[in-house]
């Protein structure tokens, strides 16, 4: 099949997919966890459990807060401890549900078996209705409520399923080994969200530095009715939602609007993967894989991860922080947050532990912006960093908010080929801040 791309914009940094070929591994279950109650976008979900309850793999211990939000599940078995604040991946103190680990054992509801469950028995409404008693969300990155996405608004349809398996931010390969050892599985997955939402068609975009997950899937889907492997240009930000729409379809989402306007539903291979589980095992997301890697670590993988985990624990079976460690990051080196501490647990949206060192993370000092608009050719949709930066630094907010700054994927291209070395990233989030204050205040 024809390679696809979007036409607007974009960059291609070194891939450095240094655990492409790294089997997953399932990591030792921890001696306890520390599970954040607020693992998406939306509400944080309300904890039912108290301290000295005992609870088992799966078991609720935190419902949704609210329709956007999720349910959150015990990823082990033990005695729930006392309710806590740590600092979390975003820096600021998250509140958790702490559980001392004793045995493992499971809701007695959940098949462990890995034998393939192809035949879908429930209906749209109970698919819809077990992904969200599993707790499912985004698992490349932005965490949103997967059962909102099978809710389609009154005077929408949908038309297509669009299934990510892009994974374009360097380094990260847990998407490209699911793939790879899991692909019958995100090919049910697909089928049951296909029928989840009444559509025919359904398509996953993968990038064509992936050949052996193209190759591989391609074959499988033979098997499967309608869902056809999109080969895709490699093209950073290629997996942002908006992006992936434009290569596969051809359809622009404009700023404001929802895929599901255009008739579309994306999900990532991994949030298939777990609605998968959730619908034919009747498995909650208690668990995820992660990448853990960096040039200079010893072992870069892919891990099988429960969620609360501490990431030290990954970073340790990993071969350890490498001595000249200067920065660890959650996520990608595009769009990750820079960690505090290695004591933060893995959540439902750790995609990547990445350790870099003192000269891979080293600034080069700031000049002058020359104009050279490099920073707006490489943006995807066409907006003005350069014009960002120095509204933030005039602290002129309002006119910030008039030039569309609030659309911004924050992908990072524009730092990226800044020949100034302007943070401009950092400037767009501060101006964001703000201008979230300016609305707020607006309401009163």
């Amino acid at each position: 099949m024809k390679t696809k791309t979007f036409t607007m914009g974009g960059i291609h940094p070194a891939d450095n997919k240094l655990s492409a070929d790294k089997p997953i591994e399932e990591l030792e279950i921890p001696i306890e966890v520390q599970i954040p109650i607020a693992q998406h976008i939306g509400a944080p979900a309300k904890p039912v459990v108290k301290k000295g309850d005992k609870v088992k793999v799966g078991t609720l211990i935190a419902e949704a807060g609210g329709f956007i939000s999720a349910n959150i599940h015990s990823s082990v078995s033990g005695t729930v401890g006392i309710a806590k604040e740590i600092v979390g991946t975003s820096g600021y103190l998250e509140k958790v549900i702490s559980i001392k680990v004793e045995g493992d054992e499971w809701e007695e509801s959940i098949i462990k078996s890995d034998e393939l469950k192809k035949e879908i028995t429930l209906s749209p409404d109970e698919i819809q209705a077990k992904v969200k008693e599993a707790g499912i969300v985004g698992l490349g990155g932005a965490t949103f409520p997967s059962h909102v996405k099978f809710a389609i608004p009154e005077g929408c349809k949908a038309e297509m399923v669009l299934i990510n398996g892009v994974e374009c931010e360097p380094y990260l390969t847990a998407d490209h080994r699911l793939m790879l050892e899991k692909g019958e599985e995100i090919l049910v997955g697909t089928s049951i969200a296909m029928k989840a939402l009444g559509v025919d068609k359904g398509v996953i975009g993968i990038e064509e530095n992936k050949p052996d997950a193209i190759k591989h899937l391609t074959k499988l889907a033979e098997n499967y009715s309608g869902i056809l492997i999109q080969p895709l240009k490699v093209q950073y930000p290629q997996g942002g939602e908006k992006q992936l729409i434009k290569s596969i379809t051809g359809k622009e989402v404009t700023a404001g609007a929802l895929p599901i306007h255009y008739g579309l539903a994306v999900f990532n291979v991994g949030t298939i993967f777990a609605v998968y589980e959730a619908v034919q095992k009747n498995k909650p997301l208690i668990d995820r894989i992660v990448t853990v890697t960096g040039k200079n670590v010893s072992k870069p993988s892919n891990y099988k991860v429960r969620i609360g985990t501490p990431l030290k624990e990954l970073i340790e079976k990993a071969g350890g922080v490498p001595e000249n460690t200067a920065k660890i990051v959650s996520g990608g080196p595009m769009m990750g947050k820079a960690l505090t501490s290695t004591e933060i647990p893995a959540t439902k949206g750790t995609s990547g532990v990445l350790l870099f060192s003192e000269k891979d993370t080293k600034r080069a000092d700031e000049t002058a912006c020359i104009r050279c608009g490099k920073c707006s050719t490489v943006c995807c949709l066409g907006l003005q960093p350069f014009l960002f930066a120095a509204l933030v630094r005039k602290r002129n907010w309002e006119k910030l908010e008039e030039a569309h700054v609030m659309d911004c994927l924050e992908c990072g291209s524009c730092s990226y080929t800044c020949p100034a070395n302007l943070p401009l990233v950092d400037l767009i989030k501060l101006g964001k801040i703000e201008i979230k204050k300016l609305r707020e205040a607006r309401k009163k």
